[in-house]
């Protein structure tokens, strides 16, 4: 298990190296600028600018500043927009929102698609089985950019349950529908690959085997079915996870929650560079870790896939 998970983080490390890179340069492509507008600054304005923000320099130079500058100092910069804040400042405010949000999202995306999967695959062509399939059909149907509006007419304008956005340090009643319009196309998925996986494990010829000894149900679905059913479902769980943080960007456009999609959306209206390559660097670095901590636990799974 130590050189599996050697081999995955050497693979990892120069992987969100590129990243970086290839954001840096995809920013310097993009046409336009944070300090371009419909009336164009002087050119001696401009210049002193770009002095000040460092990028009058040599693209190999603007670079190697910001390689430097986030490997040593872990430091995105200040933003170009923003005045007197930096892009660590903006993560650090936004990013704790989504993140709470987003595990909670994941949590309840993953515990209830699980449950209703293994409901289904044993209750098979049973009302519990077309129920739970019928369910899961109409959770990805609505995503969560079409479940947000939903939610908020209905729990806040209609029945005036719940509050229609902000965060008011996390109350449980401004987190109920962010969760639920981040969860739900999620858990739809979810429950469809664990009955689909149960339904093939409970077939393969160690379960009939179990079964032929005369063990119990519940004993051969906890101990001998369910480590196997798990197993393409964890390898789903790891984008899962990055993708409810991502999908945090229309959350916060319908809730206004103030997490870091809001900043990571005005960043590209506004043209703040460092903030919008701060932040696509931040969720791409968690895509790379999640998926290596996924490849972590397949193998602790599977004992299979370390050798």
């Amino acid at each position: 298990m130590f050189f599996y998970t050697l081999r995955r983080l050497l693979v990892a490390v120069p992987t969100i190296l590129l990243l970086v890179v290839a954001a840096f340069f995809m920013i310097q492509v993009a046409p336009g600028g944070p300090f371009t507008s419909e009336r164009p600054l002087p050119p001696e304005v401009l210049a002193n600018i770009e002095a000040q923000y460092g990028l009058d320099q040599p693209l190999w130079k603007q670079l190697f500043d910001y390689f430097y500058n986030i490997v040593v100092h872990f430091d995105f910069g200040p933003s170009f927009v923003q005045k007197d804040r930096n892009v660590n400042e903006i993560i650090a405010n936004g990013f704790p929102i989504s993140l709470t949000y987003g595990t909670l999202s994941f949590l309840a995306a993953t515990l209830v698609g699980v449950t209703l999967g293994i409901a289904a695959a044993i209750r098979h062509n049973s009302w519990i089985d077309y129920a739970a399939v019928s369910l899961g059909i109409a959770a990805q149907a609505l995503p969560n950019f079409i479940m947000g509006p939903i939610l908020i007419l209905t729990f806040t304008l209609w029945l005036g349950w719940l509050p229609g956005g902000g965060w008011n340090g996390g109350q449980w009643e401004y987190l109920i529908m962010p969760v639920i319009a981040l969860a739900t196309s999620y858990m739809g998925s979810i429950a469809r690959i664990t009955r689909s996986s149960m339904l093939e494990v409970m077939n393969a010829n160690f379960v009939r085997t179990a079964r032929a000894k005369g063990l119990p149900s519940r004993t051969i679905i906890w101990r001998h079915a369910m480590k196997p059913t798990l197993l393409p479902v964890i390898s789903y769980l790891g984008p899962v996870f990055v993708y409810v943080l991502t999908g945090s960007v229309f959350v916060d456009l319908y809730f206004s929650t103030g997490g870091l999609g809001q900043d990571f959306v005005n960043s590209a209206l506004t043209r703040d560079y460092a903030v919008l390559l701060g932040v696509t660097i931040l969720y791409g670095a968690l895509t790379v870790i999640v998926n290596l901590l996924t490849d972590l636990a397949y193998a602790w799974f599977d004992p299979k896939i370390r050798y």
